[in-house]
């Protein structure tokens, strides 16, 4: 016997799952997300979840809130369930599962309307963001926001009808300043070097299109603190569905399924107020860039580095990735040789029991993870995850064979098929482009390299540039089990 999800349906469940803590009628909304997918689901609202069931804080709820017209199925499910989710904890020796209560309402995606006034609404002291590394509209070479987007045009031009995230903030934010009513702090929960500021830059960036004085008061009395997050949360599939309902008699539309660690570092800038995070694990810091810095190159650049060589090799899952000892042997002397040594020292951790932690966590063989999910969007993640460590490698005159090699196993990837043959695909919103520079690759490598706007100076360096033309004829002639071979050997 199953029981199918809902606030109607809490005290059914099996006594396996642990459900919310405290009344939900209780909770009244304080903060308005962006990005309702299967990460903030498992990050920020587990931890809004365990602050409610202490008794603290339960006008700090969560509404959801979207612009994709994809988003729409999601809120559906929810919807359905009365915004209630599932979070399945697993490792080797642990599985677990609770329902999460924290979010009250989810605004239609496209609804300007309701999430404009929901914007300004006293009550909505928080904004939070996971929109994906994409979201941001970011110029990958400069790292800086891009203007001059079609979308944010659109916006500038269109300010009744914003249909971005920044349009939307932007419009809240102007409605908040005429009614003078204290500003929301804006909070990026996505895995961006310095998040707060590239978020900032991208509202205040708009607002100025639209009227300078408005970007003026934003730059004044607007928050952007920076943030790190960190829990691994793949996709949900039929499967993921089905374990569920197989191991725990629940069935639920939308479960989110991760490992049990989860990390969350913040400065503690939240003018209007926040709730008391500390109390249920968040680290409140003056300045998160050491830790951001160590996760963003350490933990989502050793993914890139196992993604492309597995996703060569035909490999499906990222645990089975990290069984295979080449894979695994190439992250290993990568991480030690290459990526730790850009990385400033972090208060209160060692970088190589941090490494030894994510691989630990990269071959977890209950959570599902994908590596075509690790190996989706490298144009928008390489120039954030692995570009600034070649960058920082060559200004320090050091070695990049490794890097050079992992971007060559990019650049093979994206021409289209395996090793063995099998069609990868279209596994990235730039495949179009990045598919005719990887096939031009193989016998120009300078039809790669010659993305500007992904590697900058990088590409335009000569001792990269050898590198990885010498990485990328040889995965063309020997594939990729051998080039890792001659790698590791070498």
């Amino acid at each position: 016997m199953t029981v199918k999800l809902s606030a109607a349906t809490l005290d059914a469940l099996p006594p396996t799952i642990a459900r919310p803590a405290y009344r939900r009628s209780d909770l009244r909304p304080g903060i308005l997300h962006f990005g309702v997918g299967n990460f903030h689901r498992a990050h920020q609202a587990v931890y809004l979840d365990d602050l409610f069931a202490t008794g603290a804080d339960r006008d700090w709820a969560v509404v959801g809130a979207g612009v994709l017209p994809q988003e729409a199925a999601g809120r559906d499910r929810l919807k359905a369930q009365d915004w209630l989710t599932t979070v399945v904890e697993q490792d080797s020796g642990h599985m677990s599962a609770r329902v999460t209560g924290a979010m009250v309402d989810f605004l239609p995606p496209g609804d300007t309307a309701a999430i404009v006034a929901r914007l300004s609404d006293p009550a909505t002291r928080i904004v939070s963001l996971t929109i994906t590394e994409g979201g941001y509209f970011i110029d990958p070479a400069s790292g800086k926001f891009d203007p001059a987007h079609p979308a944010i045009a659109a916006d500038a031009r269109n300010t009744a009808q914003p249909k971005t995230v920044f349009g939307l903030i932007v419009a809240g934010l102007s409605r908040r300043r005429q009614a003078k009513i204290p500003p929301f702090t804006v909070m990026s929960c996505d895995n961006i070097p310095h998040n707060g500021h590239v978020t900032r830059d991208g509202v205040v960036e708009l607002a100025r299109l639209i009227d300078p004085e408005l970007a003026g008061w934003i730059e004044k009395n607007v928050a952007f603190p920076n943030g790190m997050v960190d829990r691994i949360t793949p996709a949900t599939t039929d499967r993921e569905r089905g374990i569920l309902k197989d191991e725990f008699g629940v069935e639920d539309g939308w479960p989110v399924f991760c490992e049990p660690f989860r990390q969350w570092v913040l400065e503690d800038r939240f003018p209007t107020g926040r709730p008391a995070l500390e109390q249920v694990g968040v680290q409140f810091v003056d300045d998160v860039s050491p830790f951001e810095l160590m996760k963003i190159r350490i933990l989502n650049g050793g993914h890139a580095v196992i993604a492309y060589p597995a996703g060569l090799m035909d490999i499906h899952f990222v645990h089975e990735a990290m069984q295979d000892e080449l894979v695994r042997g190439f992250l290993t002397k990568i991480e030690r040789e290459e990526i730790l040594p850009t990385v400033p020292p972090v208060p209160g951790v060692v970088l190589e029991e941090y490494h030894q932690l994510i691989q630990r966590r990269f071959a977890n063989p209950k959570i599902g993870d994908t590596i075509r999910r690790l190996c989706l969007d490298g144009s928008n993640r390489q120039p954030k995850f692995i570009v600034p460590t070649i960058a920082d490698r060559l200004k320090s005159r050091k070695g990049i064979d490794g890097l050079a090699l992992e971007s060559a196993l990019w650049c093979r990837y994206c021409a289209g098929t395996t090793d063995s043959g099998a069609v990868t695909e279209p596994n990235d919103p730039n495949w179009a482009r990045l598919q005719p520079a990887a096939l031009a690759a193989k016998s120009d490598p300078s039809a790669w390299l010659g993305m500007a706007d992904i590697y900058g100076d990088v590409g335009r360096a000569p001792e990269f540039a050898a590198a990885f033309a010498a990485s990328l004829q040889r995965l063309w002639e020997k594939g990729t089990r051998e080039t890792l071979k001659a790698y590791l050997a070498g």
